[in-house]
């Protein structure tokens, strides 16, 4: 291939790259305004300002569509899982890990999308496979933080640390959605969740 055929290929794969991204865009706003559901790939192509066949070019569906967001949802998951592989005290990294993690689940739309996907997860099973492949990283992550403070002391003795992590997890996301629904104040909502942890974790 020659120099110019090669920049050729460089950019109609950047233009590729740009569309899909363009769509995916617009499906995250159209999820986001009317529910996963209530949009038909007609609302995608028209909000992404493409044509049908041009969204059927890079998606073959609506389905593939959400399972590439679902996808990408690892992506968000990198900075917690960064904070997690810290080697300072296992009490100070947790501590770390609930503050950044809850903002992040408190955002109004980031509590939909989920709601959204993991809906659509129980019904599908390669989006199901690809939400729990996401929140196995999380809970294996956080589980190695929990047995390191244990062995270091900080931490009580756990009957199952991996457990305690899930249980970890799922407080904090439950702890966000009633931020966002009860529209409880955060800072109030963070020192409940902090106190729950410290109290359930901490070695005295």
């Amino acid at each position: 291939m020659s120099a110019g055929e090669d920049k050729a290929a460089s950019k109609r794969e950047r233009a590729i790259a740009q569309r899909r991204a363009q769509i995916l865009e617009a499906a995250l706003e159209c999820f986001l305004e009317n529910g996963y559901h209530q949009t038909g790939v007609r609302d995608i192509a028209k909000k992404a300002g493409v044509s049908l066949g041009n969204l059927y070019n890079h998606f073959p569906g609506k389905h593939d569509v959400l399972a590439e967001i679902a996808a990408l949802e690892r992506l968000e998951l990198a900075p917690f899982l960064k904070i997690l592989n810290r080697s300072t005290s296992a009490p100070k990294v947790l501590d770390k890990f609930l503050a950044a993690y809850a903002k992040y689940l408190a955002d109004p739309d980031t509590v939909i999308l989920t709601l959204e996907i993991s809906g659509e997860a129980i019904r599908k099973p390669d989006i199901a496979a690809m939400f729990m492949d996401n929140r196995e990283q999380l809970v294996a992550a956080l589980t190695a933080v929990l047995e390191r403070g244990i062995a270091e002391g900080d931490l009580r003795r756990l009957p199952d640390p991996r457990e305690t992590a899930q249980l970890i997890i799922e407080v904090a996301e439950g702890c966000a959605y009633r931020c966002v629904l009860s529209n409880v104040s955060m800072r109030k909502a963070m020192k409940g969740l902090r106190d729950f942890v410290s109290s359930a974790v901490l070695a005295f």
